[in-house]
């Protein structure tokens, strides 16, 4: 599933007309990269969710078959944040575990699930802590992500990558909601499993951002 609903105004004025996920890199929208990053792993068959602007992502995107994936579509009428999207696009998703990924994210990672424990009902791919982040968001204790009081403890930053098993959302309406709230739930419950990547990674989430994966695709 890619989360592509959000309106992206720390990107504006360029996201007012625009859809942060069609945002133009090295002449494809960066959700194009992303499929074609998730087809290289062989996930084919994507879900994504839609509200601001989704129809310019579903009118460029159309099935996903001339990208060789197949594309499903979750229109939310009220923005329902990551968790609520989560939450409505259950029946597109299935019952066994999937791919998660914000569709701002530009990185180097393969969508190649290194640590498997069966024990996990999440997976989260955890970057370094950026430099004008002052904390992170968690810990990692060999595979199992923890998070201190003492935030100094926390080094490493959800990616906006996960592996995420649809059961953990079976007791959720649909409502606008976090990913945190479930997330830290399951942290509490030490359910949740992770990993390092340490290439590249970068959070679209402002100008600057945008001008340093601009920079990398000359």
């Amino acid at each position: 599933m890619i989360l592509a609903a959000g309106k992206g105004t720390r990107l504006a004025p360029l996201t007012e007309k625009l859809p942060k996920p069609m945002i133009p890199i090295s002449s494809e929208p960066l959700i194009v990269h992303q499929l074609r990053w998730l087809k290289r792993a062989g996930i084919v068959d994507v879900v994504v969710n839609l509200h601001h602007l989704g129809d310019q992502i579903s009118e460029h995107l159309g099935s996903g078959r001339q990208f060789g994936v197949n594309i499903s579509y979750s229109n939310e009428d009220v923005l329902l944040e990551t968790g609520g999207g989560i939450v409505k696009a259950l029946p597109l998703l299935g019952s066994e575990e999937f791919v998660l990924l914000n569709g701002d994210v530009w990185t180097s990672y393969r969508f190649t699930r290194k640590v498997l424990d069966p024990e996990a009902t999440m997976h989260l791919i955890l970057v370094p802590k950026p430099d004008e982040r002052e904390h992170g968001d968690v810990s990692l204790e060999g595979t199992r992500v923890m998070r201190h009081a003492h935030r100094d403890s926390n080094r490493w930053v959800y990616s906006g990558i996960a592996f995420v098993k649809p059961d953990i959302f079976k007791e959720e309406t649909v409502r606008p909601f976090s990913l945190r709230e479930i997330l830290f739930r399951e942290i509490a419950a030490n359910r949740v499993t992770g990993e390092t990547h340490e290439g590249i990674w970068y959070d679209i989430g402002t100008h600057e951002q945008l001008k340093r994966v601009r920079r990398l695709m000359l």
